[in-house]
């Protein structure tokens, strides 16, 4: 294949393989983002006048022959192509002759890999926060069928005070949508196109990098083109941390299933379905999915972590080093959709065991309670009737003497005492269901918008 930086010589086949392989693999995923870059691309030529009608109808036509290739899985960027810019041009080349030699014209590789990245990492995330307003909504349906239903609350490890499984829901879903927030900024600072900046110092003729942006459907221009190539990386890393701040929500939920799934606590049950066994303990029920989404917290870390350490200390301008956040980013994105996905799963075939959840709310969870009703009735500062009610208490449990047991019924009086906002008696339910309706709203009209500029991009409504 023709190598775009071609100048009469061929380069040693082990630097070849050393630069591309890996490259040219991932670039497969890129294939439509790089022949959108280019639609954008020719028809700001042509606006300008670079191309004619003709040649601009010409390089159309072939681009869109290149997206139907790759629907069909029939278009593939080999390790000689070194990249999915290569590889689409040579076949502009020989589809489209001289016009094919055109295209590169006011552009550069770096742009082009920047704007294929943008194009994904919008498309990904739109995914990303399907699936994350999918698992919130699982997680506010699960609090409302449960909202009730006790539950010890901990600190320390040890059972503190009362609470409920609708508490312990809804601090997911209200966790996750604060997650949202970081997504939507990383979001925003992904949607500006890079197109115009070529090798990061621009072009000598009068392009029209507006045009392009809009054609794509970015928010605006990424204005300075040093800039462009140094927030390379830069983006890419604010992406995966605001994917890192989910994947923590997720691995806190993993570790609470796995321990109120245990025979020692009993209050959550998942069907056999979702659970895998064990090679020489028939009675082995293990949920290997949960404690994958716990270890891969560690793994979206470290991919955040190769991303970020990978750009610092470079200097100013491309340099090859760029080429190794590509993965990272990637499989981070990878990861995300994955955890959520399976989640969700869990979430929805959640159930509980409400006699075993009852049971565990024994009376030293009332303590601070005892305390509270002691202070008011007797008009005594709180400190004194803690001190009054501890002494009790740890009287009671140094001597082991049996402790009053409440009954569901009123364990639910005491849940709906706690009816200031954000309690349990008062979880607000119906107003974080709103604003998920508003996040969901703001999601779709994103995706839309993205998805009508893409298709009118394309012409795919042409005769």
């Amino acid at each position: 294949m023709t190598k775009l930086w071609q100048k009469g010589y061929q380069v040693n086949e082990h630097v070849e393989r050393f630069e591309a392989a890996q490259n040219s693999m991932l670039d497969s995923r890129l294939i439509r983002h790089d022949v959108w870059g280019s639609l954008a691309h020719v028809a700001m030529l042509q606006k300008i006048g670079i191309l004619s009608t003709e040649e601009h109808a010409t390089l159309k036509n072939a681009l869109r022959s290149v997206l139907a290739l790759e629907a069909t899985h029939e278009f593939s960027v080999l390790p000689s192509d070194e990249d999915v810019h290569t590889s689409i041009e040579n076949y502009l080349v020989t589809s489209a002759g001289a016009t094919g030699k055109k295209i590169h014209m006011a552009r550069s590789r770096n742009d082009q890999v920047l704007v294929d990245l943008r194009l994904y990492g919008k498309e990904q995330l739109h995914t990303v926060a399907e699936s994350l307003t999918d698992l919130v909504s699982a997680f506010l349906e699960f609090a409302g069928t449960y909202a009730l239903i006790p539950m010890p609350g901990y600190t320390h490890m040890q059972r503190a005070m009362l609470s409920s499984v609708g508490l312990w829901a809804a601090s997911f879903a209200e966790s996750l949508l604060d997650d949202e927030q970081l997504l939507s900024a990383a979001y925003r600072l992904n949607d500006q196109s890079p197109l115009g900046s070529a090798a990061g110092y621009g072009v000598p003729i009068p392009i029209d990098r507006q045009y392009s942006s809009d054609l794509l459907g970015f928010a605006h221009v990424q204005n300075n083109v040093i800039y462009v190539q140094n927030s390379r990386g830069k983006i890419e890393a604010a992406i995966v941390q605001a994917l890192t701040q989910i994947m923590l929500d997720l691995s806190k939920f993993a570790q609470d299933v796995l321990l109120f799934t245990t025979a020692e606590y009993s209050f959550l049950q998942v069907p056999q379905e979702l659970c895998t066994g064990s090679s020489i303990m028939p009675q082995k029920r293990n949920l290997g999915i949960m404690e994958l989404v716990r270890a891969r917290m560690q793994t979206m870390l470290a991919l955040q972590q190769q991303i970020l350490g990978i750009v610092s200390g470079l200097p100013s301008g491309y340099n090859m080093d760029y080429q190794e956040t590509k993965r990272p980013f990637m499989e981070a994105l990878d990861l995300i959709l994955e955890s959520l996905n399976i989640c969700t799963l869990v979430v929805q075939n959640l159930s509980l065991d409400t006699a075993n959840l009852v049971k565990a709310c024994t009376f030293e969870l009332f303590a601070a309670d005892r305390a509270y009703e002691l202070a008011i009735a007797s008009k005594m500062p709180f400190r004194d009737a803690y001190r009054i009610v501890g002494a009790e208490v740890t009287a009671q449990l140094d001597r082991h003497i049996p402790l009053p047991v409440e009954s569901q019924e009123q364990l639910v009086e005491r849940l709906k005492a706690r009816s200031h906002l954000g309690g349990a008696g008062s979880l607000a339910l119906e107003e974080v269901s709103t604003h998920l309706g508003q996040v969901q709203m703001t999601w779709h009209e994103r995706t839309a918008a993205f998805n009508n500029a893409i298709a009118h991009l394309v012409g795919i409504n042409e005769a």
